[in-house]
Parts: C-alpha cells; structure tokens; sequence
C-alpha cells in the first residue's frame, strides 16, 4: 500500500535527518560554488536552513566528507512528479484534482528518489496532484524537493484568448507558481504548432500581467517564434530547432531547456509501461527514435549559439524519477557541453530561470543550505554525479544516503 509510506518518512523526519536549527560545519576537498568557482578544502557552515560562511574554519565539521566534491543541489526546471506506474503496470498522469489524494503516495516515492539522487528543487509541468504533494514536502516532515508547480497546463482545448486568461488567473488562483503552455504538438505526433499567436499572446502576456513565469512546450521553429513574440520566458523541448531560431530565442533574452537524453532513454526502456496509453503507439516510439538524433544534432547547434541561456531540466516521468542527472551526463558525453557550464545549467542559471537566484543554486553566506556532495570530481568526470553521497535541503541533512 502506498501510503506505507508515510511511516518510512515519518521515521526518516523523526531520526533520520539533522535539527534544522543547528549550527552545523560541513567540510570536504573541493566545492563548486555553481557560477563557475571551484574551491579547495572549504568548510561550510550553516546554521537553521542559511549558509553563513564559506572558506577556512577551525571548527570541527559536523559532516566530514572527505574526498568528495560538494556542489549545490541540483535543480531540475521540468519535471512531471505526480507520473507514476499505475497498479497495472501502466504509466499514469493524475489529470483531475480528485485523483490527488490516490497519486500521493506515488508522488512521495518519486520526490524521495529525486532528493536522494541530488535533486533539491523541481518545476513540475504540471498536475494538480502536485498541490497536495507540495503541501506535504513543505510542512518539513517530509524530505523532497523543493516543488514548483504549473498544476494544468494550456492546451489546444483551453479554449479562445479569453477562456485562456481565464485560465492564467485560475492557475494563479490554485497556488501555480508557473504557466504551463502546449504551442505545439508532441514528437510523437510532427511537432507542428498548436496554438496561434493569439491565444499565446493571451497566455504569456496574463502571466507576465500577474508576475508568473510561462513555460511552452514547443518543438519547431514556427511554434517557438509565436512564442517569443508573444513574451513567453522558456521554451521547452526544441527538438526540431534551427540555427535562426536558437539565436532568436537567445536575443529575445528567453531560456531554453532542451530534453534531449534521458526523456527518450526512459521511454524506450520502460516502452511497455507506456505503450497504449495516449498518444504512446508503435508509431509514437518510431517517431521518438527517429528524434534521437535530431535533438543531439540540434543541441550541438545550441551550444554555439553566443548568448543563450540554457538550462538542465529532464521531462522525468514515470521510470525516470531519481535518475535526473544522467540528462545532464549525456549533455557532456553526447551532446560536447563543457562540465562546469553543464553544472552551472543545472544550479545558478537553473535557478535564476525560475526567479530562485536569491535563494538556491549557488554556495555563499545567505544563500539556502541546498547542498549535494558527490564522490570524485564532475568536473574531471562527469558520471560523478550518479553517485550522490550527502543531500541536505534546506539545511536538513537526509541520513540514509
């Protein structure tokens, strides 16, 4: 039963995790800052959730990691949380409000395996059991990562501009903290664009209108153009992007998160979990293999483009939970991302994406203690990153790793 859960959390919150009001010393051999810097032999200390200072202490570290590079927790831009294997072995996306309570216990098991595999925060785009799931994370008895949620996204089915901003206001109204928009089709089906400049104009501009962020899903030029003009922040996906359009979206100042390892990986793997359900046909996966090559291609087109802001997000559903990083190894072995500038993508510019930049995403006094320590050195290797052997959220420090 699921919900058996609870007592592995409420056990772990009791005994497994450090007071969030100490005064704590964390040391290990190298630190990434997630800007750029690397630091030798540094001492942390944190005290309740805030890091006080960063350099040389005489204080006897708490945590002693030897070793081990310490780094920021990593910060996933888009995820889908609340997917899970059904009782059926299928994979499930709890669509309705009244099936929030019947995905809790799913959604738990997929925001513990995240944190465990270095993942502090997520924007999950989106599902209205996220709200619930959220809920719980925050009230501190419950380790996960910290959750950002668009809840329902905007689709073809929304409806005219009007029935668009109606929305918008909905969202907000519900606690989203992002506007999730579909502007074109899945892989699976072309790509092609969904939505017209209006109806984007009316989703962007409502969200800017009420100061939340827009993330649009969009695979092609045509739909990620409609998109920029219409003032959305992120796109989303971009599997079928050119030269032009990448620049576009750098001079237009939006940040760009192409999913281009690990959403296809764990969907071939886990194939019949997913075939049947939706638009998961043999075609879609013949579509999907066919993608492969065309997002690799067009990431190493990305990563030339001067000025684009790219950031680390996966599209983790169901079977991808816990396994984030390995989109971000791939970026570095497949797609020729320079390690530090992948790391970067994945802690401060991730973070500044999602108006956290004053929080999380970098190690400095003031800043959330949002801490990961992997063993070796990413940098130097980058496959470091799969073994996770420290997490602290929010000064908290999970035990059982």
């Amino acid at each position: 039963m699921r919900y058996k859960i609870f007592l592995l959390f409420l056990g772990l919150a009791i005994s497994g995790v450090s007071a969030a009001t100490e005064r704590v010393t964390l040391h290990a051999s190298q630190m990434l800052d997630g800007k750029g810097g690397i630091f030798e032999d540094p001492f942390i200390i944190i005290e309740g959730a805030k890091i006080i200072s960063v350099g040389h202490s005489k204080e006897k570290a708490i945590y002693e990691l030897g070793s081990a590079t310490v780094m920021p927790g990593g910060i996933d831009t888009h995820v889908h949380i609340s997917w899970h294997f059904d009782e059926n072995g299928k994979a499930h996306d709890p669509e309705t409000d009244n099936e929030s309570e019947h995905s809790l216990g799913y959604g738990l098991e997929n925001a513990y395996a995240t944190l465990k595999g270095g993942i502090t925060t997520v924007q999950s785009l989106g599902s209205p059991a996220d709200l619930l799931l959220r809920q719980h994370i925050n009230s501190g008895t419950i380790p996960g990562p910290r959750i950002l949620t668009s809840i329902i996204p905007i689709t073809e089915e929304t409806g005219d501009p009007e029935k668009i901003r109606e929305h918008v206001k909905a969202m907000q109204a519900k606690g989203a903290d992002v506007i999730k928009i579909f502007a074109s089709q899945s892989i699976r089906d072309g790509g092609g664009p969904t939505l017209s400049l209006e109806q984007l104009k009316a989703a962007c501009g409502e969200a800017n209108e009420l100061h939340l962020r827009s993330a649009v899903h969009a695979h092609g030029p045509e739909s990620v153009q409609r998109s920029l003009e219409a003032g959305c922040g992120s796109v989303e996906h971009g599997v079928l992007l050119d030269r032009s359009t990448l620049e576009s979206i750098a001079s237009h100042g939006a940040y760009f998160d192409p999913n281009i390892g690990l959403i296809f990986r764990n969907y071939f793997e886990n194939k019949e979990h997913y075939l049947g359900t939706g638009n998961y046909t043999e075609a879609g996966f013949a579509k999907m293999k066919e993608a492969v090559p065309i997002a690799i291609k067009m990431f190493h087109e990305a990563l030339q483009v001067k000025g684009l802001k790219i950031v680390f997000g996966t599209d983790a559903v169901a079977g991808a939970h816990g396994r984030n990083f390995e989109e971000l190894i791939y970026r570095v072995q497949e797609g020729g991302q320079p390690p530090m500038d992948a790391i970067i993508s994945a802690t401060s510019r991730a973070a500044e994406s999602l108006h956290l930049d004053k929080e999380v995403g970098t190690i400095a006094p003031g800043m959330t203690a949002d801490l990961i320590a992997v063993d070796g050195d990413p940098i130097k290797d980058i496959t470091a990153l799969r073994k996770i052997k420290f997490v602290m959220r929010n000064g908290v420090a999970i035990s059982d790793q």
